[in-house]
């Protein structure tokens, strides 16, 4: 635990963490807090006639760990349907854990890497992806 737990990366990551805009037409949306830490994320979600994710809208209220990862969720979602944010998730909490050595598919959680170590950090850092989720069942 002697390596900085904010590096460059995860800075450069949260502050490029694009701000709420409202989309052409909202198809879902969910608000997730993390009940560890107190942050929260809210997204708004356009799909396609398939279900995939067309576009996205966050308001974030996190540590730099939860904007980098809400940063990362906008940059990838886009064309992704339900069952592969589901995974996402699922793979991204078996990486942060300890579980599986490789980070999720998605590119760029590997900056992360700093969190695996603190569980504390880990809520904010999923919670994008659990806000992407619920978002995407709600959806029309």
């Amino acid at each position: 635990m002697n390596e900085p737990l904010y590096t460059l990366d995860i800075l450069r990551l949260a502050a490029s963490l694009p701000e709420h805009r409202p989309l052409a037409r909202v198809d879902g949306s969910a608000s997730t807090r993390s009940p560890t830490c107190g942050s929260t994320v809210r997204i708004d979600v356009q799909v396609d006639g398939e279900g995939r994710i067309e576009d996205l809208s966050q308001q974030v209220q996190a540590c730099a760990f939860g904007q980098a990862s809400a940063a990362l969720v906008a940059r990838q979602a886009a064309g992704h349907n339900a069952e592969q944010v589901r995974q996402a998730l699922v793979d991204l909490e078996s990486w942060l854990s300890g579980n599986y050595s490789e980070p999720p598919a998605w590119a760029g959680f590997e900056a992360l890497a700093p969190a695996r170590s603190r569980k504390s950090r880990h809520g904010a850092i999923l919670l994008p992806l659990r806000a992407l989720a619920a978002a995407l069942e709600s959806a029309v």
